[in-house]
């Protein structure tokens, strides 16, 4: 055996981070950093990113069926 330790092997293959694009840490995956975390987060929170659903009737929108 020898005396110097092998690096382990990543347990998934590093991509782009969304925001910026530079490769992605373990640490903040899918992302680079903490920062193109709290971005992603942001745009979440304050409604830029929408998942589409079914359309409301007029009628639900008031309560009645």
């Amino acid at each position: 055996m020898t005396s110097e330790a092998t690096p382990p092997t990543p347990m998934r293959p590093t991509r782009k981070c969304p925001e910026c694009g530079r490769p992605s840490r373990r640490e903040t995956f899918p992302f680079c950093s903490p920062r193109c975390q709290a971005v992603d987060l942001n745009r979440w929170l304050s409604g830029r990113y929408v998942i589409p659903g079914p359309p409301l009737d007029e009628a639900s929108e008031d309560g009645e069926r």
